[in-house]
């Protein structure tokens, strides 16, 4: 589908973002680095987690104190091949840039490594993480917990986060094996993103307290606040198309989530205390790196991992279909797409972006106010 919103150049967003942050309280090189992961997203071609999400996600949390903009990180404990990291309410995306530093190094002298951050708070697009370890020829793995939304199986009560967990594969080919999703069907920025274009929801995504399905995405989001629907595991209601092995994903996710450092889980991370005042996140994170020099080598998993993305590229196709992608690959084509125009911006994202300069005193000229 031909693209019709006006596109802003990368260094000029780039640069309104790191000052809106720094605006906001954020340190520079912290403001640098939360703004490269949101547009990482945007540069994946992942709206739900690009700049649709900087106000409300980010600059909104900050206003109303869920979220610090300085992130004092604190090491709670740390050995040779193992961290536990106090996020303090922080960025989580600063804790989680230094987290994966670390853990890339000590990778390199053990051939593998794994942390988990508590006390933390939205980290963005989770294959950000892995893509840091895979440019440093190495598997990357996390996962987080996140506020409830999900529901279990045979249940209609919001009790998980969307929880993705996300695997990057170094390969030989221009882009590396890049698994980066929820556990659930559809996460809150998609439907979110749904909302700003004036789109349903599809049915089957979403269910009611009385297990209906929704497609109002204006209503799920208010709805989902109120704690009165749930978004449904991978493989949708009940056990008949798989929907218990997304829920025992998630489950997976919210465990190592929390367990690993001992931090809080589910309802806890409402965002909301027992009298419904807001409160901090606290979420938790983990982090795994291995390292493929420690088994037969970068170059034989390279040129394996690749060999495998190939051959599955290349099987018969369905009827109709015009090819057959890995993952990874969509992303990669996005950013070919992308990376000499820019971000396409709504109309919703254009005002907000105005207001924001208006009201940090910046001056910038957008391109769609010519």
């Amino acid at each position: 589908m031909m693209e019709t919103r006006p596109y802003i150049p990368w260094d000029m967003i780039t640069g309104f973002m790191t000052d809106v942050f720094k605006a906001y309280g954020v340190p520079e090189e912290d403001a640098k680095i939360c703004t490269d992961v949101l547009l990482e997203s945007d540069r994946r071609g992942i709206e739900s987690h690009g700049c649709n999400r900087f106000k409300p996600i980010y600059l909104d949390r900050i206003k109303n104190g869920t979220l610090l903009p300085v992130t004092n990180i604190e090491i709670v404990k740390e050995t040779p091949t193992t961290v536990v990291m106090n996020a303090n309410n922080g960025m989580g995306m600063v804790a989680s840039y230094h987290m994966m530093d670390r853990l890339i190094e000590k990778a390199r002298v053990y051939g593998m490594a794994g942390g988990t951050i508590f006390n933390s708070t939205h980290y963005g697009i989770a294959g950000y993480w892995t893509t840091m370890a895979e440019k440093a020829g190495m598997i990357g793995i996390t996962g987080t917990n996140a506020r409830p939304s999900v529901a279990p199986t045979f249940g209609v009560e919001p009790m998980m986060g969307t929880n993705p967990l996300t695997f990057t594969l170094p390969t030989d080919e221009a882009f590396p094996f890049n698994f980066d999703c929820a556990t659930s069907i559809v996460q809150n920025g998609k439907i979110e993103f749904y909302q700003r274009m004036g789109k349903p929801t599809p049915e089957g995504l979403v269910v009611n307290k009385q297990g209906e399905t929704m497609t109002d995405s204006g209503k799920i989001l208010k709805d989902l606040r109120a704690g009165q629907c749930s978004l449904l595991p991978l493989g949708g209601i009940g056990e008949e198309t798989g929907g218990h092995k997304g829920y025992g994903f998630t489950t997976i996710v919210e465990i190592l989530s929390a367990a690993l450092a001992g931090g809080p889980f589910m309802k806890e991370l409402s965002g909301k205390d027992a009298d419904g005042n807001k409160q901090m996140y606290r979420l938790g994170h983990f982090f795994f790196v291995i390292n493929p020099e420690f088994f037969m080598g970068l170059d034989t998993f390279r040129h394996t991992a690749g060999e495998i993305c190939r051959e599955l590229r290349g099987s018969e196709k369905a009827p109709g279909a015009e090819r057959i992608y890995t993952a990874g690959e969509k992303e990669y084509l996005a950013w070919q797409e992308r990376k000499d125009k820019g971000v396409p911006v709504g109309e919703a994202i254009q005002k907000e972006f105005m207001a924001l300069r208006d009201e940090c005193g910046l001056d910038y000229h957008f391109p769609f106010e010519d």
